[in-house]
C-alpha cells in the first residue's frame, strides 16, 4: 500500500492500541482513504495477487493476503462519517507492522465509533478508552463540529464515560459538558417535530428495521436527512445475517 503512492490512514485495533494501550485486539487491519482512492488501491492490491472486492460501494471494500483480511474504508456504514481531508491534516505519525504509517486521529475515530450499536457490536467501550487515554491532546471543538446535527450522540457517550469512570469525570472539559447540556435543556423545552422520523437506523442497521418498513418512519439514513441512497440501504440491509434458528429474537421478525 505504502509503495503505491495513494494517501492511506491505518485506524481499527492497532490505532487503537496506539492510542490507548492493549485494551483489546483485532482480527483485521482497517485501512481509511478518501472515497475517490478506494478503487485505485483496490486495483493496486489486486495486481499484487491479493484478492480484492467492493463489498459496499458506498463505504467499505476488502482484501485478503493469505486468508487475512484488510478492510479499505472510506466512509461508514450509515453514510455519516465520511473520509475527508481533515483525518489525514490531524493525522499521527507511527509504525505498524515495521512500515512507518499514519494512524487516523483519535477524534474522528471517536466520532466514527459513536454510531456502532448493533445488537452483536458496541463500540463504546472504545469510545471510552480513546476518552480516557487521549483526552489532554483531544481537540474537543473539533469533535463537537464532527456531531455536527448528531451532538446527541456525543452526548450519550459522554455521560456514559462519567458512569464508568466516575473518578475520572474531569477526562471530558466542563465546558463542553455545559455546552451539550444547555442545547439538551434548550430542545426539551421546544415542542416536537411533527415528522416521524426514526434516526435509529444510523446506529444499527438490523434493529431500527421494523420502524422504518412497518411503523411508517421516514430513514434517518435517506435524504433530505441523511445521504445514503435507497439502493444503498437495501444493499447494506441484504447483507445483515440471518438470525439463528434458536434466536428468540426472530420470532417477531421485522
Amino acid at each position: 500500500m505504502a509503495s503505491s503512492g495513494i494517501p492511506f490512514l491505518v485506524g481499527g485495533g492497532y490505532a487503537l492500541r496506539y492510542y490507548t494501550g492493549s485494551v483489546r485486539g483485532t482480527k483485521d487491519l482497517d485501512v481509511f482513504l478518501r472515497r475517490g482512492d478506494a478503487v485505485p488501491l483496490l486495483e493496486a492490491l489486486s495486481r499484487e495477487g491479493l484478492e480484492v472486492e467492493l463489498t459496499f460501494p458506498h463505504w467499505l471494500g476488502k482484501a485478503r493476503i493469505e486468508g487475512d483480511p484488510v478492510d479499505i474504508i472510506w466512509s461508514s456504514g450509515n453514510g455519516v462519517a465520511v473520509v475527508d481531508d481533515e483525518w489525514f491534516t490531524h493525522s499521527v505519525l507511527s509504525t505498524v507492522l515495521g512500515v512507518p504509517v499514519r494512524l487516523s486521529p483519535p477524534e474522528e475515530m471517536i466520532w466514527s465509533k459513536a454510531f456502532v450499536m448493533e445488537r452483536e457490536r458496541y463500540d463504546g467501550a472504545d469510545v471510552a478508552h480513546l476518552i480516557r487515554a487521549c483526552h489532554q491532546r483531544l481537540d474537543w471543538r473539533r469533535l463537537l463540529d464532527r456531531f455536527g446535527p448528531h451532538w446527541r450522540v456525543l452526548l450519550s457517550h459522554l455521560a456514559l464515560f462519567g458512569f464508568v469512570y466516575p473518578g475520572d469525570r474531569d477526562c471530558i472539559p466542563v465546558d463542553v459538558m455545559l455546552t451539550l447540556s444547555r442545547r439538551l435543556a434548550v430542545e426539551s423545552q421546544q415542542a416536537p417535530t411533527e415528522s416521524r422520523l426514526c434516526r435509529g437506523t444510523l446506529l444499527s442497521r438490523e434493529q431500527y428495521l421494523y420502524d422504518v418498513s412497518r411503523a411508517g418512519y421516514q430513514d434517518g439514513r435517506l435524504a433530505p436527512e441523511g445521504v445514503m441512497t435507497p439502493e444503498e440501504v437495501a444493499h447494506w440491509t441484504a447483507a445483515i445475517d440471518p438470525p439463528p434458528e434458536d434466536d428468540d429474537a426472530h420470532s417477531g421478525g421485522w
